[in-house]
């Protein structure tokens, strides 16, 4: 029986660059999580009878939520919706789900890379039927029917048993409770040498995979350990839990810093990896050497051709505007085409739906392909295995004979997380003030080339994003960026990158931060953080 239920509206249901995130009390009020699933399905039109998807990466309140947007599908007339066992399905799992069932779209409930449990971060986002992201006009769509919903509509029935394979009646629709894994794994293993991956790890290869206690413990280890053999105890820290375990599934060098050290340690493994909350970011690190994601992204694309997958080449690359220049030299080697779009991954759909591009990334820990609709951790990591099985050499030597062909982009991205939002707003509009005036003038040793605020037109349907981020570019090739953060709950996340690029093999060898330090002092110059935040250290430096 659908019960029609009289509400009032919340006034902070805007979803971000990746949906809906706040911290899990605010969901928790009520009908604010009812409210945000009506206007989803108020937004869209024509899936009556269709399928739906639905999955989490197994945070706090995962749960819980998963049954109220079951029992709302039923009630909003869709005819089947999957949903993975126990509630899970990491975000590229689900994009290829929706995909393979060629569902109408899907329900992701996740906050990414940020902490869970009862009081920290929870998301809920829409996926189209292409498995990507929704596109601004439906996120704008859903937005606005926040701000004036009164009534939503759920079916009077008991709880779905998330934990039981098989189909299940609610109130007329099906419910299909799936194996969260089984479709990605069968897919993984379409795209990669298997075969060939096993018999470097029977010969003695050794990985350690950090799992973060999130959502690809099952995936990882089904994979590494079941298919390709991997001893068992090569993922670690494999069951999805909650709260992470107290970590912040976060696959940087701070919250990975237990996997660093071991990779830097005299007894490292051969490879080093992790993957975040719902699986979708990646983290490469060698026997003594930290992979940055902007050099992972232009190293897989010039090595791509080694996967079976990916043996015709690629039709093209994108990265966002923040990630380095590494990839736009791998391109041109190539002949193919560059595209530099807003942070975001909805932006690469319509390439990878144009056929225009076939391997995308972003400087924030994210690599895809054309084989979902989402960036993708397990994916990065298993052709990182392919390259290593094919060309039987270090991660080192790989990388630093890629540098020797291509040069150095010595990257780094400073994080100064929640801050006054008044305060970060303030500094981005006072260097949006400055732009037309800064090229020509000195920074210290450096000469301001060009500066503006990043806009993007897409080449497939002609959408214009706007004031995308602040990019000051120096002569020879060096420039900050600074951009305001939408993947945090509180307050604002200011994030500065920083980026060189080095054509000289003889100077490859310099620290990061000694390759950077007029370009980190221009920054402060140039923004004035200390002054306007308080700050006088980012809070993380990746």
């Amino acid at each position: 029986m659908i019960q029609t239920v009289a509400t009032t509206p919340y006034a902070d249901q805007k979803p971000g660059t990746s949906g809906l995130r706040k911290k899990v009390p605010h969901f928790q009020q009520p009908n604010y999580v009812q409210n945000f699933v009506q206007a989803i399905f108020d937004s869209l039109e024509g899936f009556a009878g269709k399928t739906l998807v639905i999955g989490g990466d197994g945070r706090y309140f995962n749960r819980e939520v998963i049954q109220i947007a079951l029992k709302m599908a039923a009630a909003a007339g869709f005819g089947r919706v999957l949903v993975g066992r126990g509630g899970i399905l990491s975000t590229p799992a689900a994009s290829n789900v929706i995909r393979k069932n060629r569902a109408f779209g899907g329900i992701i409930l996740s906050a990414s890379h940020n902490p869970g449990g009862p009081t920290e971060d929870f998301g809920i986002k829409y996926n189209i039927g292409n498995g990507g992201p929704a596109p601004e006009r439906i996120t704008e769509a859903i937005y606005a029917r926040t701000k004036e919903i009164d009534e939503y509509r759920i079916v009077d029935a008991p709880d779905v048993d998330l934990d039981k394979l098989g189909s299940f009646d609610l109130e007329g629709m099906k419910v299909e409770v799936i194996d969260p894994v089984a479709d990605y794994a069968e897919l993984m293993e379409s795209l990669f040498d298997f075969d060939a991956i096993a018999a470097m790890f029977r010969d003695g290869f050794r990985m350690s995979f950090d799992a973060m206690s999130a959502v690809t413990g099952p995936y990882a280890q089904a994979i590494i350990e079941t298919r390709l053999g991997a001893p068992v105890g090569t993922v670690r820290n494999a069951t999805p839990l909650p709260d992470f375990g107290g970590h912040h599934p976060d696959p940087n060098l701070v919250h990975a810093k237990e996997l660093y050290d071991a990779m830097m340690g005299a007894d490292a493994p051969d490879f080093g990896a992790a993957s975040d909350g719902d699986g979708d970011r990646n983290l490469i690190i060698g026997k003594g050497i930290f992979v940055t994601p902007s050099d992972s992204l232009a190293l897989l694309a010039a090595n791509a051709h080694l996967a079976p997958g990916y043996s015709g080449g690629l039709a093209g690359i994108a990265r966002s505007m923040p990630t380095s220049g590494a990839a736009d030299r791998v391109a041109e080697k190539l002949g193919v085409g560059l595209y530099e779009t807003p942070t975001g991954w909805k932006f690469f759909g319509n390439l990878l739906d144009a056929g225009m591009a076939t391997i995308c990334g972003e400087e924030s820990a994210g690599t895809g392909s054309n084989h979902v609709r989402e960036k993708d951790g397990v994916w990065a990591v298993l052709l990182w295995l392919n390259v290593l099985a094919a060309r039987k050499e270090p991660v080192k030597d790989i990388v630093t004979k890629h540098w020797a062909e291509y040069g150095r982009n010595y990257y780094a991205r400073h994080d100064y997380e929640g801050i006054d939002s008044d305060a970060a707003n303030g500094l981005v509009a006072a260097l949006r003030e400055k732009l037309k005036a800064l090229p020509g003038t000195k920074v210290g040793p450096l000469t301001v080339a060009e500066a503006d605020d990043f806009a993007y037109l897409d080449p497939v349907d002609g959408s214009e994003s706007k004031h995308q981020g602040i990019r000051i570019l120096f002569e020879g090739g060096s420039r900050v960026v600074f951009r305001l953060s939408g993947t945090g709950t509180s307050g604002a996340t200011l994030r500065v990158y920083i980026e060189r690029f080095e054509p000289d093999p003889a100077k490859h060898g310099m620290e990061t931060a000694e390759a950077l330090a007029d370009l980190i002092a221009a920054a402060e110059t140039l923004a004035g953080i200390r002054e306007r935040t308080g700050r006088a250290e980012p809070d993380v430096i990746t």
